[in-house]
């Protein structure tokens, strides 16, 4: 006969298990892109896993139904490891630019810093950030992982 507390550790470890399995499948949720009426920015990627030195496609949508605006010619867009250290960003003039509803820009990351170095395996954000017609800042980021 098994004891009490062998029991109630056994059924919590199981129930634990389950908690953490959901809440990892819904961190894996590879939906990207949502529509909305209102302010929106979506970034999508082709996958979420990428092999070292894949180049990676980036598209920057205006998911919502008002245009955004942008300081520069980036869109924003910016890539750091998961303690905010700035890897990438691409290089961009101070042109203010616009994205209408349902507009959107590709960039092609090579998986280099801004300083021509290759980045090492591990996982990575990468954020778009815009203005919407009332003044809002309007922002969205995605992780993705690098794989040897």
């Amino acid at each position: 006969m098994l004891a009490k507390s062998l029991v109630i550790f056994i059924g919590v470890g199981v129930l634990a298990g389950f908690v953490f399995g959901f809440y990892l499948l819904d961190m894996k949720n590879t939906n990207q892109l949502v529509f909305v009426d209102g302010s929106s920015i979506s970034i999508v990627t082709e996958k979420s896993d990428f092999k070292k030195g894949e180049e990676i496609k980036i598209t920057i949508i205006n998911s919502g139904t008002t245009p955004l605006t942008f300081s520069d010619t980036s869109y924003g867009l910016k890539i750091s490891g998961l303690f905010g250290i700035m890897m990438y960003s691409p290089p961009a003039s101070q042109v203010i630019t616009t994205l209408k509803p349902n507009e959107e820009i590709v960039f092609v990351w090579d998986q280099m810093k801004s300083d021509n170095l290759p980045v090492l395996e591990g996982l990575y954000k990468i954020s778009s950030n815009g203005i919407d017609s009332m003044g809002n800042k309007v922002e969205k980021s995605i992780t993705i992982n690098i794989w040897k």
